[in-house]
């Protein structure tokens, strides 16, 4: 298996929801509206990296960054999600191949910090952790996890792009 990160490319935005709705379909916490989110953020010029991972000319995976409001006035910080892997290409290292690529690409753009929804204990491999000082509004603290590219401290209640409200 030779698995390719690259950019996605509007060729791409077909497969890129077929392996996003296959990805959430049985996810117990998914009311499978992901892809739906993705299309959002991509119709209002909100999708400021789309990654994909792509075998042998199939995309197998996608991951999704966009900017996040944050109450304090902090800017330069973005959201994580979703994050997509095909059944059949699950437990792979692909997941982890797009998380690593996104926040290399956030960081060469000089942003200062990602937050996301996610199992702390995944997500923490990769230094998110939860922050006391940032809240979303209706998510449990120990889901919503943050990671810092520099000593900036932003707090306050953070909001994501109005395309996770997404119903269909």
């Amino acid at each position: 298996m030779t698995t390719t990160i690259r950019p996605e490319t509007p060729s791409d935005e077909k497969s890129i929801e077929q392996v996003t709705r296959r990805a959430f379909l049985s996810h117990p916490h998914s009311h499978q509206t992901e892809q739906f989110i993705i299309r959002g953020l991509r119709a209002a010029r909100a999708l400021s990296i789309s990654l994909v991972a792509e075998d042998a000319g199939r995309i197998v995976g996608h991951i999704a960054f966009s900017p996040v409001t944050i109450a304090d006035g902090s800017v330069g910080w973005y959201g994580v999600g979703p994050v997509s892997v095909d059944p059949p290409w699950q437990h792979r290292g692909i997941g982890r191949a797009l998380i690593e690529s996104g926040l290399a690409e956030l960081r060469k753009r000089g942003a200062h910090g990602c937050v996301l929804v996610g199992d702390p204990a995944f997500y923490g491999r990769f230094g998110f952790a939860h922050n006391p000082a940032l809240v979303l509004a209706g998510v449990p603290k120990e889901v919503f996890l943050a990671l810092s590219f520099d000593t900036t401290s932003p707090h306050g209640n953070v909001q994501f792009h109005s395309a996770f409200e997404a119903k269909g």
